[in-house]
């Protein structure tokens, strides 16, 4: 057995093989130490006490998906080996294969993935000067393939943004390709590298398994011609996924090519900043895009929908098709919730067809496509009326399968058991052989139970049984009182302490006839299932088309239905470069503060004008808000969605840049500054006159006068793009930057209202035209909760500071207000030079002012210089006699 289990190791190093020991899988020597720990299962040994023992450990075969999940997911490859022959049959050893091995991009078990996101994996080639990529999601049978243009050196960095933009769980790379760092960076956490056979990534090779794969002549059809590196990355990744999967694939029957030119790119950052999947804040989905626009009613309706906001659509035409369908079923309440009650009862069918392809569909999964296909007549009589080009497309490629849904019918149970190895799984009338045997076995034991009522009435024996157990079968037991009223014909069998037990032959033949039923009762289903299931992966094109139809129909229908809960409108789309939105609404902030009304601003962008704003206010004034707004907005309505607007006209966007809040890249050893310069020179190496660049409060990572001179050079280099400046929104509390509408004719100033009532502020969050002056710091301080003296302090040390601030004309902004103190009644900390050249005689003053001219004030944040006047302040007081 261990010499079988080494040679299976051997073809599968780098894994760790679950070994099939009847009920259990088992594993062995540096397999069983492993996993023992990472599983945190009791370490045996095997054959103790012999020259073969072994370390080992194992669990019963029914949490085999539940133990895989766990390795994989500690980093670990699996290898699961099967029994391929019956015991009973096998002369000498059991024959074992591997039937599949299970790696971070292959895992397929429902449990363990997310049925609103695609589990990619993904593979990378390089040809000449030109790279490729490839992806696949073995749970649904797409796959996609990329290629780089021509240059030298080859362009990483678009590759990098490839993977990026997918999000990989594994990537597959032809061994002793060099890979930089940052394309190893650009796979996602917890994404792991697989180096595999360089041969199958060879162009050639690649194409002749492709064609195989799609069976045909040539790749042409499918826009791989001359696009070898795609070619190769595509046909490398299918012979791992074969080598892995040990299954013919036939779910992947397509190939598309990828071509990112046809979407609005919206890079990590963006969609971290934009919160358009997950939050910044707890990476959870609520308080996301996607969660506050999702109304669909299925797992694939879902996932289609997460990939439309991730990639919004640049053709305004193929933008309008989606339009008109959302419009249509938002117009017609009536057709939208027919569509959608049918579309309920339609099951994740390309994730069920994934598994029957793979061989792990279970009695479930097959009646769960059942289910599916007995809702789409239902669904096509709801839609039958639908008048939009986008939705009669939609509905010819639904498919109603009659055929596969009446095998189905037919052969299943209505509720079938959950793993095969439970019987009644076929329906009775399916299937003759089945029926004669399911009737032997209800004969034999209705007439093993007569035979206890007739031993008893022969032999006079009253307490006379017909019991069973696994040892001995069928047997009869009497008691010792009894033992003489035996009859010659009983066969002993055991004594036991209360009488013995015996067989007839008649009972032994009745016995072997019910157990050979049972057994052949589980063949049979196994069979059966198994023909049902190849008849399934035989219509897998069509279940394909209609499970990625009523995926299509799914997401416009729920666009529809959050356009009429929420309110939104009909975006206009067109080529040019104006960006219009009257009434604009965050989409989430709307949502999740219901119990307040949302206050909607303007906003008017034109690349052939003013097309950079500048906008100024205070803190919690909205700003922020704004930003997100204006950014959704586009995301929504190139997506194909309505837009939580009163109304919006906008010229189609290539590029959404946003650069809002802070972060930190401790792993990396990246401080806040540098990733803000990291993101924000991004912007500046890519941003054409078609994007949108939304900026907040560039430049506050570091001192006052080094960001307020990044901030101001940025936004000169963004106005002189060559064609036009990018339609820009620039959030900052450096006024000095309002005096670029001055200087820059695409520059406007916009502010954040404010209402003044004494010393309590009222934050409008409305936009209006102009410059702020004030930023309203120490009112915000005041409203976090800064003790009263420090705010106070804090509104002393302001009045100085705005003292000393010249304009233009080398006067001062203010002048001293009459009746201020005195200079000997002035605190020490913001005397001019000439009045503290005479060190004071106070010793604790004294201190306070050597700390003070120790400190580069340009390097203390607010919070710290607040901090530090507190306590000089405490100090002094403390001194005061």
């Amino acid at each position: 057995m261990f010499r079988q289990f080494r040679a299976l190791k051997s073809d599968h190093p780098n894994t760790i093989l679950l070994f099939r020991m009847g009920d259990f899988y088992e594993m062995f020597f540096e397999d069983a130490q492993v996993a023992s720990r990472a599983l945190e299962l009791t370490l045996t040994v095997r054959g103790r006490g012999t020259d073969t023992a072994a370390p080992m450990c194992g669990f019963p075969h029914p949490q085999l998906d539940t133990y895989v999940a766990r390795l994989v997911r500690a980093g670990h490859r699996v290898a699961i080996c099967e029994q391929v022959e019956d015991p009973r049959l096998a002369r000498g050893l059991v024959r074992r294969e591997v039937v599949r091995v299970v790696t971070p991009g292959t895992v397929t078990d429902p449990a363990q993935l997310d049925a609103s996101d695609n589990a990619w994996i993904g593979a990378v080639a390089a040809v000449g000067r030109r790279l490729g990529a490839a992806f696949a999601d073995l749970t649904t049978g797409e796959l996609l393939a990329w290629e780089s243009a021509d240059a030298a050196p080859p362009d990483w960095d678009a590759l990098a943004e490839r993977l990026r933009a997918f999000g990989p769980r594994e990537l597959v790379v032809p061994a002793g390709l060099p890979l930089g760092d940052a394309l190893a960076r650009a796979l996602p956490s917890g994404g792991v590298l697989t180096p595999s056979d360089a041969d199958a990534f060879e162009p050639r090779a690649a194409a002749d398994l492709l064609a195989r794969q799609l069976d045909v002549l040539s790749l042409d059809g499918f826009g791989l011609r001359d696009r070898p590196a795609a070619v190769a990355a595509a046909g490398g990744l299918v012979q791992y996924l074969k080598d892995t999967q040990h299954s013919g694939l036939e779910h992947l029957n397509a190939i598309r090519m990828h071509d990112p030119a046809q979407f609005l790119v919206l890079d990590p950052a963006t969609r971290r900043n934009l919160d358009l999947e997950r939050t910044a804040k707890d990476g959870g989905r609520v308080g996301s895009l996607l969660h506050a626009v999702d109304r669909t009613v299925t797992a694939a309706g879902g996932r289609l929908l997460r990939r439309w906001l991730l990639a919004p659509l640049l053709e305004p035409q193929e933008i309008g098709r989606r339009h008109d369908a959302v419009g249509e079923l938002l117009a017609q309440p009536g057709l939208r919730e027919a569509g959608r009650s049918g579309l309920r009862g339609v099951l994740d069918l390309e994730r069920l067809v994934a598994r029957a392809v793979g061989g792990t569909a279970t009695p479930r999964d097959l009646a769960a496509i059942r289910s599916s296909l007995q809702h789409i007549p239902e669904l096509l009589r709801g839609l039958a009326a639908c008048a939009a080009p986008l939705l009669v497309e939609t509905l010819a490629e639904v498919d109603p399968l009659s055929e596969l849904l009446e095998l189905l019918e037919r052969a299943l149970v209505d509720a079938p058991p959950l793993s095969l190895r439970d019987a009644g799984v076929i329906r009775d009338g399916f299937h003759a052989e089945l029926d004669e045997y399911r009737s032997i076995q209800r004969d034999g034991r209705s007439y093993i139970a007569s035979l206890e009522t007739r031993e008893r009435e022969t032999t006079r024996i009253a307490s006379l049984k017909v019991r069973y157990n696994k040892v001995f079968g069928y047997y009869l037991e009497v008691s010792k009182s009894n033992l003489h009223l035996v009859p010659e014909r009983y066969e002993r069998r055991q004594t036991i302490v209360g009488g013995e037990r015996f067989v007839t032959p008649e009972l032994k033949e009745y016995e072997n006839k019910v157990l050979r039923a049972q057994e052949r009762i589980a063949s049979l289903e196994s069979e059966i299932f198994a023909a049902l299931r190849a008849d399934v992966v035989r219509h897998v094109p069509r279940l394909q088309r209609t499970a990625r139809a009523t995926a299509r129909l799914d997401v416009l229908a729920g666009l529809a239905e959050v356009a009429a809960t929420e309110d939104y409108r009909r975006p206009a789309i067109h080529a040019g470069p104006e960006l219009t939105i009257r009434g604009g609404r965050h989409p989430v902030i709307e949502q999740i503060a219901r119990d307040r009304r949302f206050v909607p601003n303007d906003t008017l962008l034109d690349a052939q004008g003013r097309s950079i704003a500048v906008l100024t206010g205070p803190n919690m004034g909205g700003k922020s808000t704004y930003l997100r707004q204006v950014g959704l907005i586009v995301v929504l309505a190139q997506a194909g969605s309505f837009v939580p607007a009163d109304e919006a006209v906008i010229g189609i966007v290539d590029r959404v840049f946003c650069r809002v809040g802070a972060s930190d890249s401790l792993a990396e050893g990246h401080s806040t500054f540098l990733v803000e310069m990291t993101e924000t020179a991004n912007i500046l190496h890519h941003a054409t006159t078609r994007s949108l660049v939304l900026l907040d409060e560039i430049g506050r990572g570091t001192s006052t006068f080094d960001g307020l001179s990044i901030a101001w050079a940025v936004v000169e280099h963004l106005s002189a793009c060559a064609g036009g400046a990018p339609r820009t929104l620039f959030a900052t509390h450096y006024h000095e930057l309002t005096e670029l509408a001055a200087e820059l004719g695409a520059v406007k100033n916009l502010r954040m209202t404010v209402r003044e009532r004494g010393e309590q502020v009222v934050f409008l969050h409305r936009v209006e035209d102009g410059a702020a002056d004030r930023s309203y710091g120490i009112q915000v301080a005041r409203l976090a909760g800064i003790p009263s003296r420090v705010v106070e302090r804090a509104r002393e040390i302001l009045q100085n500071l705005e003292c000393d601030e010249y304009g233009k004309d080398g006067l001062p902004r203010r002048a001293r207000r009459a009746g201020a103190r005195s200079a000997a009644a002035q605190p020490s900390l913001f005397r001019r030079e000439a009045e503290v050249r005479d060190e004071p005689a106070d010793p604790i003053a004294a201190d306070v002012l050597a700390e003070l001219r120790g400190k580069d004030l340009d390097r203390v944040a607010p919070i710290e210089a607040l901090t530090l006047v507190a306590d000089w302040q405490r100090r002094l007081r403390d001194d005061e006699p």
